[in-house]
Formats: C-alpha cells, sequence, structure tokens
C-alpha cells in the first residue's frame, strides 16, 4: 500500500510546490537590501530544491529556469531588466541554474527509486498473502475471487479468470468456473491459453496483435486455468509487471496441482481400499458360505434320500444342523448387508424411543434356543430410560456380541449381558470366561474380516465354526451411527468384555431420525 506521505509527494497538482515558491520569493523580497546577491541566490537553490520534491522532472526544470531568469529581473544589477553587466553575476546565474538542474535531477531520480522500491514491496508483500491463503486450501479454486482482486490491485484494469474444476485437464473435458465479465473472444482465448499452456498477447510473442494478455495457472507439466487482463499492451510497465502477474497465477496453478494430485491419490488409495475389501469379501463367502451349504446341501440330501433308513434321532440331528447353519448364514449375510448400509454416505437410521428390556429379552430369547444357550445371563438395571435408537440395529449388535462370546468361551463357562446406567449414557457389556485376546490383535479385532488370534481364540472343536470377520466390525459401526462407541476390556480373571456406551436422550429433545455426522 502506497504511504500518505509517498501519495502527497507524487501529486505534483497540489499546491504545496507552488506555495513553496510563494514563500521562497516572499523570504528572499525580505531579505533584498540585507543579504548580499550571492545569500539571496542560496535561498532561491533551497526553495527549488524543496519544490522538487513535489514536482515532475520536466516542470521543475521548466520552473527552474523561471526561477532564474526572474532572479536576474528582479534582483541582479541592473535591475528589472535581462542584462548582466558583471561576469561573476552571469556565472552565478547559470551555476545557479545547473546546480538546481543537478538538484532536481537527484531528488526525481530517489523519488522514482523510492518508487519502484515501494512497487517491489507491495508485489511482494501480494506474493506472501497470495501464498499463506493458499497454503492451507484444501479447495484452491474456492480461491479464485482473491486471485481475481490480487490481479486487479496489481493492474487497476479488468481481469478474467477461467479455472478448471474436477479431475480433468483438459478445458473441453473438465467444468470450469469463470470469474470476471469476458465476451466470446476471450472466452476462446482463456481456453486456448490453457490448452497451449503458454501467455498469449502482446509482447508475449505469440498473437502479439492482441491488446489483451493471457497468462496460465501452471502446475508442474500442467494448466489449470488461465487469466485474462484487458489492455495489458497499453501500460508503459506492461513488460515490468508481467512477471508479477505470471508469479500470482503459477502460485494458483500450482495449488490447483497439488490439490489434484492429493484428490487422484485419494481417489486411487479408496480403490485400492475397495478392490481389497471385494477380495476379502469374495475370499470370506467362498470359504464361510460354501462350509454351511454343504453342510445343509449333505443333511437335506440324506434327509431326501435316505428318509426311511434313518431314526428318528438322526432326522431330528439333521434337521437342527440345517437349522443352525441356515441362521449361520442367516447372520453372516445380515452382518455383511448392514456393514456395507453403515458404511455408505448419509445413512439413515429407523430410530425411535425403544425400552431397553424389551430388547434384551427379545435378544436372551434367540439366543437361548441354541443348545449352547443356556449359559447365557442377562441382568438390566431396573429403572432404565427408554433409548432413542434403531431396535434392529441395536438387537443385532448383541446378538453378534453374544454369539462371538458363545463361540469362543470353554463350553461350561457363562456368558453375562449386563445394561446399566453410566452418567449420561446406557452401558452395555458382553463378558466372557474365555482365553481373551492377545493385546496385539485387540485393536485389529474390529477391522472387516479380522478374527483375531485363533490359536488363541478358538478350540479345535470350535473352529470349524469361526465367522467370517464381519461381526465385529458390524457391532462397532452400529455404535458409531448411534454416536456411541465400542471397546474391548480384558478381564483379571479370565476372558474379555465388549462394552458398548451409547448416549441417552431426553424424550422432549428427540433428535431427527438419522445418523450422526
Amino acid at each position: 500500500m502506497q504511504s500518505p506521505l509517498n501519495s502527497f509527494v507524487s501529486n505534483w497538482r497540489s499546491p504545496w510546490p507552488w506555495l513553496t515558491w510563494l514563500a521562497g520569493w516572499a523570504l528572499m523580497l525580505t531579505l533584498n537590501g540585507r543579504f548580499d546577491l550571492a545569500n539571496l541566490a542560496m535561498v532561491l537553490m533551497l526553495t527549488s530544491a524543496l519544490a522538487t520534491l513535489w514536482l515532475p522532472g520536466g516542470v521543475s526544470a521548466a520552473a527552474t529556469a523561471v526561477a532564474v531568469v526572474a532572479f536576474n529581473w528582479t534582483f541582479v544589477p541592473p535591475r528589472f531588466t535581462f542584462t548582466v553587466d558583471l561576469y561573476q553575476h552571469a556565472l552565478l546565474l547559470t551555476a545557479m541554474l545547473v546546480v538546481n538542474w543537478i538538484i532536481a535531477g537527484l531528488v526525481i531520480r530517489l523519488r522514482r527509486m523510492a518508487d519502484s522500491a515501494r512497487m517491489v514491496a507491495e508485489r511482494e508483500m501480494r506474493l506472501r498473502t497470495w501464498g499463506d491463503t493458499l497454503r492451507d486450501a484444501v479447495d484452491p479454486a474456492a480461491h479464485a475471487s482473491v486471485l481475481h482482486a490480487a490481479l486487479v490491485e496489481a493492474t487497476q484494469a479488468p481481469v478474467a479468470l477461467a479455472v478448471l474444476q474436477g479431475m480433468n485437464t483438459q478445458p473441453e473435458d473438465a467444468s470450469t468456473l469463470h470469474v470476471g465479465n469476458t465476451n466470446d473472444e476471450q472466452r476462446a482465448g482463456l481456453a486456448l491459453c490453457i490448452r497451449d499452456g503458454r501467455s498469449m498477447g502482446a509482447g508475449t510473442g505469440r498473437y502479439d496483435e492482441l491488446r489483451d494478455v493471457y497468462l496460465p495457472l501452471r502446475g508442474r507439466g500442467v494448466t489449470l486455468g488461465s487469466a485474462m487482463v484487458e489492455n495489458l499492451a497499453s501500460r508503459r510497465d506492461s513488460a515490468d509487471i508481467r512477471p508479477h502477474l505470471q508469479a500470482l497465477c503459477d502460485q494458483m496453478g500450482s495449488a490447483l496441482h497439488r490439490s489434484l494430485i492429493a484428490a487422484r491419490e485419494q481417489q486411487s488409495r479408496e480403490q485400492a481400499q475397495l478392490q481389497a475389501t471385494r477380495n476379502a469379501l469374495l475370499a470370506a463367502i467362498s470359504h464361510d458360505y460354501r462350509t454351511p451349504l454343504a453342510t445343509i446341501m449333505g443333511a437335506a440330501s440324506a434327509l431326501h434320500d435316505q428318509a426311511d433308513k434313518l431314526d428318528v434321532d438322526q432326522r431330528r440331528r439333521m434337521a437342527r444342523g440345517i437349522v443352525e447353519e441356515a441362521e449361520r448364514l442367516s447372520r453372516l449375510t445380515d452382518n455383511t448387508l448392514q456393514l456395507a448400509r453403515l458404511d455408505a454416505p448419509s445413512v439413515q437410521l429407523r430410530c425411535d424411543w425403544e425400552s431397553a428390556e424389551e430388547i434384551v429379552g427379545a435378544v436372551l430369547r434367540r439366543a437361548r434356543r441354541r443348545p449352547e444357550g443356556i449359559r447365557l445371563k442377562g441382568w438390566v438395571e431396573p429403572e432404565m430410560p427408554l433409548l432413542w435408537c434403531d431396535a434392529m440395529l441395536v438387537s443385532q449388535l448383541l446378538d453378534n456380541l453374544l454369539d462371538n462370546a458363545l463361540k469362543y468361551s470353554p463350553p461350561a463357562s457363562a456368558v453375562e449381558l449386563q445394561v446399566s446406567r453410566n452418567g449420561d449414557g446406557a452401558f452395555f457389556a458382553v463378558c466372557d470366561h474365555g482365553p481373551g485376546i492377545a493385546p496385539a490383535w485387540r485393536d485389529r479385532v474390529f477391522e472387516v474380516f479380522q478374527r483375531g488370534d485363533q490359536a488363541s481364540r478358538a478350540a479345535p472343536a470350535q473352529a470349524s465354526r469361526q465367522g467370517a470377520g464381519v461381526g465385529l466390525a458390524v457391532c462397532r459401526a452400529i455404535a458409531r451411527a448411534h454416536g456411541g462407541e465400542l471397546r474391548m476390556v480384558t478381564r483379571a480373571h479370565g476372558g474379555c468384555c465388549f462394552e458398548c456406551a451409547l448416549p441417552l436422550r431426553e424424550m422432549q429433545d428427540a433428535p431427527p431420525q438419522e445418523s450422526p455426522p
């Protein structure tokens, strides 16, 4: 920014140079007769030097010449004539004129150097401010208006921008953000500048007949936009200011390129993760679906082909095996579908006010239909408040935790399900007396298709009943969709507890039926 003093000094049309000359002449007329001619000449030289601070070079030189001639007319004998009788008086007048011109030249040169330094400082400040703006910008294209304002400030001319958006880097394939007013010819010029990646217009060596100048927004080996400055060629400092404008545009281009690279990297990571999930899902389905399907097919074939050769206990055992394996397939399918649904953006939960006693009772009734369900023990704290939740999802969470505890704990040990109130949250805990989970696996068990330390968690008789590694991932996703959290705690006397904390809400403050962000 130009300081008030520099702005004041640079305005030669202000009254101050002429007031300075008026004061100088008043002083010389007052001192005339009291001081000799050399002293009066010094006052004239001082007045000329002061007035030069405001006046341009040509005006200052002309004013000095007129002042010397007026000095000769007013003070040099014979007075009121342009005649000079003595050679020393002629030398004095000549020296006055030359010295005043030298002083004026030095002052003007110094003023120009100060203006140049001020302009360099302004440009440096503009570049630094623009760089600070782009440094932490997640979407640099959103700051296109800031670049537009910076270019307008630097040129004091109409400016237009075209910035590519999205993953494409060609104007014909990508959506383009336009800032500023343009006509059809200028829009075509902006697109051509992006496509060629080089500046155009007067003084650039390309399309010199154009008065408008087009500057590319360059990244590393790619152009992601362009800027147009109207009538830049008409400025005397066009060649001097163009590198500064290009530096501003290149900062934007580099930021856009970094953002594009980051977006492509994120897309590549997501695609790699999606592919890995697909591969793991296919591997899990091919293995975990095949075993129960083979059991169901074998038992069903035996019942179909040899029903008359089997006694009642054998038929009942086969039918029970079909039911158990079908339930296992149903749980695996439900977990997989729920995990895919909960991972989708803007998932909607079917929340309502639900009773914890009813949810736990329904879960225990289903689990106790299985032979190992007799080991289950449940307890719900009296006067538990109603829960604002999706009852089906919370039931699935408890089903998975109970199935996991029954599967990986000794056949004779108990499995406890407890529900209590802990401050402003509902606390669900499913605890077993199994071998526990190795420390290295305690965080990984919540990842998809991770089954923990299988050597320690599964007995040989239970190895065939291991899951696909989806249940705990679904449980954590359900807890987080309700604004809660699921964690695992190792018990001191053996076994582990899976604890889920869900927030409690006041009934009059029922939230909308959607998952928290």
